[in-house]
């Protein structure tokens, strides 16, 4: 089972990679791009049985230890 964590700034949080990509698009004509927002992909893959179990461990991974909790979000997709 694979367990993809997506990580990314919260909201309010200055994301200076994401302006410099912004600035770069801006730069090679694509004007119509309003924000970016650049963040990670974590793949983990899982030696578990269920679904449920996987998000849990993921779950507890991402909080434990993958995510900063003060400055980061993160979503997680399970792929069997």
């Amino acid at each position: 089972m694979k367990a993809i964590v997506n990580v990314f700034l919260k909201e309010g949080i200055l994301d200076p990679q994401g302006k410099a990509t912004l600035h770069a698009l801006a730069a090679l004509g694509f004007s119509e791009v309003g924000d970016v927002r650049v963040g990670k992909r974590i793949v983990l893959k899982l030696n578990v049985e269920t679904i449920e179990k996987a998000e849990e461990e993921a779950e507890k991974m991402a909080k434990e230890l993958l995510v900063n909790g003060v400055i980061e979000d993160y979503l997680i997709d399970i792929e069997p």
